[in-house]
């Protein structure tokens, strides 16, 4: 980050020499050693390079969520013009908790390590929320090892809150929780499966704030973000509609001091939700997409943060892309170039904006 009105989601595109092996990894050509290598040239910044998704950290750290593959994490009825995961959109037939959560490793913990070895800035990790693992929970295939999605989510919270806190020791000082789900809430498609599981609108807000927060207190020295969209795989999304259906509970309620907002184009609606944010937190607005490899015209951007100022004070705003450019190795379609620019095109209207913001230079 260049300043406090600066930032980036998380997930840069991985380079195809660290795709490929990962592919000669799976089948067998390299080891884990060899494999280890390749991960950590990769690793400028981190962009979650060692992963295979977004929130996949928890599910190759931790024991009992049973058989999984990446189309655990991109099911759904996605909308866009080639299709990814599931072309059903179905949820896998194999997908459930079967034990007793276990871990059996940090999560994040080696990539904080490594990036803070190597840089000076501060250094972002990105934890999924909590919640999101509902999609892990199976009245057919999870009752045995957990009778009630609430005793899952509460083991989920635990593992969760145990590597915020060695992150923290560590020297972690910027957490983000990601929470895709909240938009998902806003579409009745979408809505009908999480309220499958057995909580009401209400609760999945009421609950899953509170989850979320669990996460996030009494942590003085670290800074928490919050980040929220519609879907982001393969240049694809899941829904659409406006904040303000959850706008209120999750601006007021959340334990996070930065809210991280997709704001690219009107599937994210109005900036009129941002109404409720309280005075103590600052707002990023991922007006730059990264979707799409076409470069936004800076007076749009301009124009947008001033537009979103009449709801927030100017100071408590930032800039950012939407959301990652690679929320899984099923990268955006943009290059590496073209991911390039778009995060220069952050810091250089960021200086337009807020020409007096000092620069970090921790």
């Amino acid at each position: 980050m260049i300043s406090a009105h600066t930032d980036v989601v998380g997930s840069l595109l991985r380079p195809p020499e660290l795709l490929a092996a990962r592919e000669a990894r799976s089948a067998g050509e390299i080891g884990d050693r060899e494999f280890k290598a390749v991960e950590d040239r990769a690793v400028v910044t981190d962009g979650e390079m060692r992963r295979l998704s977004f929130q996949s950290q928890l599910t190759q750290a931790v024991t009992g969520f049973g058989e999984w593959d990446i189309d655990a994490f991109l099911w759904g009825q996605w909308r866009g013009d080639d299709e990814i995961g599931n072309r059903n959109g179905e949820r896998p037939a194999n997908l459930g908790v079967v034990e007793k959560l276990a871990r059996r490793r940090h999560l994040s913990a080696e990539e904080f390590v490594y990036l803070r070895a190597r840089t000076t800035r501060i250094a972002k990790v990105t934890l999924p929320s909590p919640s999101l693992f509902v999609n892990f929970w199976s009245p057919e295939r999870s009752v045995a090892a957990y009778p009630t999605v609430e005793g899952f989510l509460a083991d989920v919270v635990g593992i969760l809150r145990d590597e915020v806190e060695e992150l923290a020791r560590l020297g972690a000082s910027y957490i983000q929780i990601d929470a895709p789900h909240y938009p998902l809430l806003l579409d009745p498609e979408t809505r009908r499966f999480y309220e499958s599981q057995g909580w009401t609108l209400d609760q999945w807000l009421d609950r899953g704030i509170e989850l979320d927060n669990a996460l996030m207190r009494g942590l003085p020295d670290v800074t928490f973000g919050f980040h929220l969209c519609r879907g982001n795989q393969g240049s694809r999304w899941l829904v659409e509609g406006g904040y303000e259906l959850i706008a209120r509970p999750i601006f007021e309620r959340i334990a996070a001091q930065r809210l991280l907002l997709e704001y690219d184009d009107e599937r994210s609606g109005s900036f009129e939700p941002l109404r409720f944010v309280p005075d103590d937190k600052m707002v990023v607005l991922g007006l730059i997409t990264t979707k799409r490899p076409a470069l936004e015209a800076p007076e749009d951007l301009v124009d947008g943060i001033h537009q979103a100022s009449r709801f927030v004070d100017l100071e408590r705003l930032a800039l950012s892309p939407q959301c990652g450019f690679a929320t899984s190795i099923v990268g955006n379609k943009l290059s590496l170039q073209d991911q390039i620019r778009k995060l220069k095109l952050v810091c250089e209207t960021a200086r337009r904006v807020w020409p007096d913001a000092e620069l970090r230079k921790d």
